[in-house]
């Protein structure tokens, strides 16, 4: 179960918010995992990135995305956003908050990497907030402090992923993949976080280049997978006759969202997508 779900199940949709468009890979997860669960998603595309953010700015932010799922009716609300995920951290950004029941994407990333490691060295790629927070420092150490974690911000992957350089033979994805992840290869790390919810559309490309000894652990997908446990655990998840309703929100441009709403999570999704204002 994840660490961080707090608060008694109930009927209603599972809701899902981040910076843009990453938060979609975790999308494409829970509903290959749960294809009968409503969810609602909220990508601040006006204001993406986040990462580069101050702290207070990606709270404030981040309670605006709260107010905006408290209009609606969510069992559960996952943060698919890596950096408010490190803010959480610390900050009690859910304080006050009608929704009780809550997840991050740090934790169940650094449970993930700390069962896959074997030479208990752990690299971390996400944006520069996280790295500035050492989340995954932390978690990680609290867990298993015989591990060392070698951590490296990598912003330019996050404008790559939203305008679909992420390929195999794209030069700027390779390139940027080599430049942040050379030094993290040298220090034989057999693990490696991918700390932001983009990053998973890069897989192919760093699996390549890291080579098949390192383990890739999606911080989006483990925490998909941690949240169909905790609901079907408690036996929260809607009955197989129920047919799924998927609404997606943007505060910035439909046109373009659509455009990442097919690469991220596939062209034939059955979903309303809309504006928002925040």
């Amino acid at each position: 179960m994840i660490d961080t779900l707090y608060g008694s199940m109930s009927d209603g949709a599972i809701g899902v918010f981040d910076s843009g468009v990453g938060g979609l890979t975790c999308v494409r997860e829970l509903i290959r995992l749960m294809p009968h669960e409503d969810i609602i998603y909220l990508g601040d595309t006006a204001r993406v990135p986040y990462g580069t953010r101050s702290r207070d700015t990606i709270a404030r932010y981040a309670a605006q995305d709260i107010a905006f799922m408290e209009k609606h009716r969510v069992k559960l609300l996952l943060v698919a956003c890596g950096t408010v995920s490190s803010v959480m951290q610390s900050e009690r950004i859910f304080d006050g908050s009608k929704i009780d029941c809550y997840s991050g994407v740090i934790i169940p990333a650094a449970d993930a990497a700390c069962e896959a490691t074997r030479n208990k060295r752990i690299g971390v790629i996400a944006t520069p907030a996280t790295v500035r927070s050492g989340c995954y420092e932390f978690e990680i150490s609290r867990q298993r402090p015989d591990i060392t974690v070698y951590s490296r911000a990598c912003p330019l992957l996050v404008p790559l992923a939203e305008n679909g350089y992420t390929f195999v033979g794209c030069e700027p994805a390779e390139f940027f993949v080599r430049e942040y992840l050379t030094p993290l290869k040298e220090k034989d790390i057999d693990t490696l976080i991918l700390g932001c919810t983009h990053y998973p559309l890069f897989e192919e490309v760093i699996q390549r280049f890291m080579g098949d000894g390192v383990t890739l652990v999606s911080s989006s997908a483990v925490t998909a997978q941690q949240t169909f446990e905790a609901l079907k655990a408690q036996k929260a998840l809607k009955p197989d006759s129920h047919k799924a309703q998927i609404e997606l929100y943007c505060t910035d441009s439909v046109e373009l969202f659509k455009e990442n709403v097919a690469r991220f999570v596939g062209g034939d999704i059955d979903c309303e997508i809309a504006r928002c204002i925040l």
